[in-house]
Parts: C-alpha cells; structure tokens; sequence
C-alpha cells in the first residue's frame, strides 16, 4: 500500500509543479506579452528542473505516463482537420510545401547555432 501512497504522491507533486509552473507563466506572459504563456511556463518548468527546485526523479514517471497518453490530445486537430477537409484539398499543396520549407529552415538554424556553439565550446577548452 505505501508504493500506491508514493505513486500518488509523485503524481500530485508534478501536477503541482506544473501547475505552479505555467500560473508562474501566465503571469509572466501578463506583464511581458512576447511570448505565449504556455511557452513561459515551459521555459519556468526547464529552469526549475535545471537548478534542482523540483526533483526531476518523482516528475519522471508522471512525465512519461503523459507523453505515452498524448495521443488523446490530437483527437481534436484530427476532427478539425476532417471538419475543414474542403479547405485542405483547395490548400494541401500550399500548406505541405510550407511546412517543409519551414521546417527546413528551422532544422538548419538549430545545426548551424549548435555548430557554432561546439566549435566555441571546444575554443575554450583549448589550452
């Protein structure tokens, strides 16, 4: 019985991480309207992992139960997309070509920012 209390407890210790993260977000998105609050909360939620504010060991099993459930989340993008079935038939070109176009764009924005930072990383630790 005290694995189920520690299970539960994990649960409810990252939903309130999470919770406390995207509030922290939202407010941030209030005040400082660049970016969405989603995307604050995301950035709050990496930082508090990095500097060991909550404990990424009880947040783990709670987060992979969530990525293995996420596909009930896309249930409504596909209704969307047979809802609006018309406009992607007149579009489909148009909108296949820009993501790929936009997707390569920012494949090789990431390498070339990655390359530079190795290259920078490996200058420094030269003696």
């Amino acid at each position: 019985m005290s694995f189920k209390k520690s299970e539960l407890f994990n649960a409810a210790y990252s939903v309130f991480a999470l919770i406390s993260c995207v509030i922290v977000g939202r407010l941030l998105a209030y005040y400082i309207p660049t970016l969405p609050g989603s995307l604050y909360g995301l950035i709050v939620f990496t930082f508090t992992l990095h500097f060991r504010l909550f404990d990424a060991d009880r947040i783990k099993a709670t987060v992979i139960w969530s990525i293995k459930h996420m596909g009930v989340c896309f249930v409504p993008a596909g209704v969307g997309i047979i809802n609006h079935l018309d406009l992607i038939k007149q579009h489909g070109i148009a909108i296949v070509a820009i993501t790929f176009v936009t997707t390569f764009v920012l494949l090789t924005a990431v390498g070339l920012h990655y390359q530079r930072y190795e290259t920078h990383k490996k200058s420094l630790l030269k003696p």
